[in-house]
Order: C-alpha cells, then structure tokens, then sequence
C-alpha cells in the first residue's frame, strides 16, 4: 500500500486566498444589477419605452458579464498557487474581460438594430410611467460604479501598504491583486459594463423627457442607436487590450528598453536575448540572455530588483574570445 506524504508547501497550495475587496464588490453589484434589471424590463414592456427596455436588457447582460467577472476572481484567487499553475492566474481575469468585451458588442448592436426599428415603427409611450424607473435605474447605476471605485481604491491601498510574496519573488505567482486597473481586465471589464448601464440610463431618461415635454418621441430610439455605438467602441477597446495580454503582446516596450538600458549601464556586457511580456493582473516576466565575463547572475538579478517581476531568468553566456581561450 503506498502512502501520500503532504509537505508544507503543498498545504500552503490547498488554502485558498480571502476574497479580495474587488471580489465583494463585484458581488454586490451582480445583486444590484439584477434587481434593476427585472424592474426595467417589465417596465419597458408595459410603457413601450424603447430607451427603458434597451436599459433593461442591456442591464441583464451586463448580470452575466458581471457573475462571470466574479467567478474569474474566485477562480484565480482559489487557485492562485496552484502548481499546475506555471506563471500563476492572472490571465483568467484576461480572458473573463474579453468575453465580456464580446458581450458588449453583441449587446451594442442588438441595441442598435431594434432601436432602428423602432425608429422605422415607432410605438406609443407611456412617459409617466417609464421615467421614473429611469432615474431609479440612473441612481442604481452610479451607486454600482462608486461601489467598485471605492473598492479597487482600498485593494490597491492594502496593497502598497503591505508586502505580497508574490511581489518580493523572482518566481511569485500573482494573483491580480494590487496592480491597479489599468492591468485589471476583468475589473475594468466590470466597471465597463455599470458605466454602460449608467450611460444607456442618462439617455433614456434625456429622451423619456424630451418625448414627455417636447413631443419628440423619436429620440428615444435615437438614444438606443446612440447608446448601443458608445458601448460598442467601449467593448472593441476593452477586447484589444485584453487579448493583446492573452496573447503576450508586450504594450509598453519601454520597460524591455529600460531594462536593456539598466543592464549595459556600467558592466561590458551584451544582451544578446530578451523578452518581457504580460502574466495578467499587472505582473510581468522577463527572461534575459547576457554575454559578459562575470559569472555572478545574482548581481544582474539585484540590477533588475526593481521591475519587481514576477518570474525573472538570467542566463549568462562567455563572450566568444572567451570561447576561444
């Protein structure tokens, strides 16, 4: 009979991480979210308001864009030290963004197409009705935006404030947590997608009220057609960057070049290979090939200290007069 014996790093691998502050406040957005949905909705049947229903099902896309947002994070924080895991989960939270990213389009140009038939067959509107569900929608939205804002500000606080192992590594595996949400997709895919719900909002309530005192019925499907091209330029930008990370695309070449800079400041030596790419979630790895006649790769490695990557490889080569000797 043979026996499994459990070191303690691979206890440290079954504990999970506790749910980040972004994490919660996906959450609680997803709870908001849905509730407003199902009040547009049926409000937007009963009053034909176009501007109302498009918010409405453009509000319950953004439900499963958001769920899906919340179960990247819990994916790739129960995971993130799994060992199977080479370069850690940061790219989960790349691919949820881009799907999400998708999501946007697809809801952009359903919102765009029955906002051209509506302007084509115009039904009538009940604008007493639908526009203060708008402005409840309006207020939920904003709440859901400051709610992750708030949340991404103090994860990134706890982040400078303490110190991560996996920031201090030369072999850490991130998790996406603390790099800000330039490099968060999956958070700024969600926060994407509330902006989204508050724009489609304001629009619907500007058009409900100019239909309302201006008899101008038609600029509620205008509003959708409006609407539906802001979100789609949204999401088309929002795909870019996060599959140029899915596909280790490096955005900023001026960390490579500084990095180059940095080793051939003092020493006689060559860079004779070098690559930097994106983990996800903000880190970064680097592997770097030298010609040079030290032999201390420690001393490189304390060179390249202050990128904090993730995963660092030095590999050292004798310059060929060296060779020859």
């Amino acid at each position: 009979m043979s026996s499994t014996t459990f070191t303690s790093e691979d206890a440290a691998m079954r504990q999970p991480l506790p749910p980040g502050k972004r994490e919660r406040g996906v959450w609680l957005v997803v709870a908001l979210t849905a509730a407003m949905m199902v009040v547009e909705i049926v409000v937007g049947y009963a009053t034909n308001s176009m501007a109302l229903l498009a918010d409405g099902w453009h509000m319950a896309t953004h439900v499963g864009a958001l769920g899906l947002s919340g179960a990247a994070y819990v994916f790739s924080r129960r995971l993130a030290s799994h060992r199977a895991f080479t370069f850690g989960t940061g790219k989960v939270q790349a691919i949820a963004g881009y799907t999400s990213a998708l999501l946007l389009g697809l809801v952009a140009l359903a919102m765009i197409a029955e906002s051209a038939v509506r302007l084509l067959t115009p039904l009538a509107i009940d604008f007493a009705r639908s526009l203060p569900v708008a402005v409840v929608g309006l207020v939920v939205n904003l709440a859901s935006v400051l709610l992750l804002h708030v949340n991404d500000e103090r994860e990134d606080g706890d982040a400078h404030d303490g110190d991560h192992d996996d920031h201090g590594h030369g072999h850490g595996h991130g998790h996406g947590h603390g790099h800000g949400d330039a490099d968060d997709h999956n958070h700024r895919a969600a926060l994407l997608h509330v902006v989204a719900d508050a724009l489609t909002s304001a629009l619907a309530i500007g058009a409900l009220l100019a239909g309302r005192y201006l008899h101008w019925d038609w600029l509620d499907a205008v509003s959708g057609i409006i609407g539906g091209l802001v979100i789609l330029k949204w999401g088309a930008e929002l795909a870019y960057h996060a599959a140029s990370e899915l596909l280790n695309v490096n955005l900023s070449l001026a960390v490579e070049d500084d990095v180059r800079a940095s080793l051939t400041a003092h020493d006689t030596v060559r860079v004779v290979d070098l690559h930097v790419w994106p983990l996800g979630g903000g880190a970064r790895a680097c592997v770097v090939s030298l010609e040079t006649d030290t032999h201390d790769v420690l001393h490189y490695r304390e060179q390249l200290a202050r990128f904090a990557f993730a995963h660092l490889t030095v590999e050292l080569r004798r310059p060929p007069h060296d060779e020859a000797t």
